[in-house]
C-alpha cells in the first residue's frame, strides 16, 4: 500500500510539471565574440538597452517574452575602422518541450513551460567577423606635378582643371 501511495504521488508530480522545466532552463548564457576582439558591443531587446560592454562578453538572457512569446534580441558590434556587424538572437523551440508528450501531459504542455519559459531555448554563441572599413576620402592625399613629371601611359588619364 505504502508503494502504491509513493508511485501516484510521484506520477502527479511527473504529470504537473513540465519535462522542459525539469531539464532546461528558462535563460541562457550567450557568448559573443568579435573578431578583433574589444570591439564595442550592445544588446537590445524591444529597443531597450539590455547591455553594453565589449567583446567577448557572456551575457545571460531570457529565453521568454511572455507566455507562448520567444525572445529576440538584437546585438550590434563595432570597432573604429571596421563596419558595423548586426546579429539578431531569436529564442527557439526547446526540444524538451516536445517531451511533455510523455513525461509533462497537458499541463506541462499548455502551462508550465510557457509560463517558466523553458519551452525556448537560445543559441549559447555568436561570433562576428567584422570587415576592416575601406580608406574614406580624408585618408588620400593631393598632389601637384607637372605633365613632365608624369609617367608617359597615364598622360590618357589625366584631366585640365582650369
Amino acid at each position: 500500500m505504502r508503494h502504491l501511495l509513493c508511485f501516484m504521488v510521484g506520477l502527479c508530480l511527473i504529470c504537473m510539471a513540465g519535462c522542459a522545466s525539469i531539464v532546461s532552463d528558462s535563460t541562457y548564457p550567450v557568448t559573443i565574440s568579435s573578431t578583433p576582439k574589444d570591439a564595442q558591443l550592445t544588446i537590445k531587446n524591444d529597443q531597450r538597452t539590455i547591455y553594453s560592454g565589449t567583446t567577448p562578453a557572456t551575457v545571460t538572457l531570457d529565453a521568454s517574452e511572455g507566455f507562448f512569446q520567444s525572445a529576440e534580441y538584437t546585438a550590434k558590434i563595432d570597432k573604429q575602422g571596421y563596419g558595423t556587424y548586426r546579429k539578431t538572437i531569436n529564442a527557439g523551440l526547446d526540444g524538451w518541450y516536445i517531451g511533455n508528450i510523455a513525461f509533462g501531459g497537458l499541463i506541462g504542455w499548455l502551462i508550465v513551460d510557457p509560463a517558466t519559459g523553458a519551452m525556448w531555448k537560445l543559441d549559447s554563441n555568436v561570433n562576428a567577423n567584422l570587415s576592416k572599413k575601406q580608406s574614406s576620402s580624408k585618408d588620400h592625399k593631393l598632389y601637384i606635378a607637372t605633365p613632365d613629371q608624369i609617367p608617359q601611359k597615364m598622360h590618357s588619364q589625366l584631366e585640365r582643371i582650369n
